[in-house]
């Protein structure tokens, strides 16, 4: 499935933060771009900040100060939902709505944002379960009864079936065993050559799949 290529710009992000010995800053006017088709991996240590900068990317701090542009567009001509849908973030911890697989795929759908829209149906939903190794996972089965490592790759493919031009992933194997891992790496990569652009925080050692890497220190962002 063709994913119409995106340029994400960010520049002079900065984000202070409450802490216990005084404001703490976070992001230090750090600045990013993410070229259309490119896989990008964001590392460093625990605390640096690397999940709030996916945040700020994905306009979901609004404390942070940044410009961000996407295709050369400033995100001020773009409402906050409509930017979502378009650079969509993957949390670390997926998250389950009660009810079946179904429904928890076909959740995007019932919200405003994609009113008017015609969902996914049963066998596109099939393909995109056996796309990731879950194809003996029936699309009515309680998601309650799902895997951690069933669940993140739900959670994926709930992103992906709505088609971000961005896709902004946090830890998103942080939680699995590695058969899960690689599944979710192989969509990743998946998504890239049909033309997306992905950017993902990983703690584990590099496997290979990013073609650039970024390190996250001291409020600071350099390349790798």
């Amino acid at each position: 499935m063709a994913v119409a290529a995106a340029k994400l710009e960010a520049y002079d992000l900065s984000l202070t933060l409450p802490g216990d010995e005084g404001p703490h800053r976070v992001l230090n006017g750090v600045n990013l771009e993410l070229p259309a088709g490119t896989f990008t991996d964001i590392v460093g240590p625990s605390g640096a900040g690397k999940t709030m900068l996916l945040r700020v990317l994905a306009r979901l701090l609004p404390a942070a100060s940044a410009r961000l542009t996407l295709d050369g567009r400033p995100a001020e001509d773009w409402t906050p939902q409509r930017w979502r849908a378009e650079v969509a973030l993957l949390p670390q911890i997926a998250s389950m709505r009660p009810g079946t697989v179904r429904e928890n795929l076909l959740l995007p759908w019932t919200l405003k944002i994609r009113e008017g829209e015609r969902p996914p149906d049963d066998a596109v939903l099939g393909e995109a379960l056996a796309g990731v190794g879950l194809d003996k996972v029936a699309l009515d089965r309680d998601a309650a009864r799902l895997s951690v490592g069933q669940a993140g790759r739900i959670a994926l493919l709930r992103v992906l079936l709505t088609r971000p031009r961005v896709l902004l992933l946090d830890e998103p194997d942080a939680a699995l065993d590695e058969a899960s891992s690689e599944q979710v790496a192989r969509a990743t990569v998946a998504f890239v050559e049909a033309g997306g652009t992905a950017a993902r925080v990983r703690h584990r050692a590099s496997d290979g799949l990013a073609s650039r890497r970024f390190r996250l220190s001291d409020g600071a962002l350099e390349e790798l």
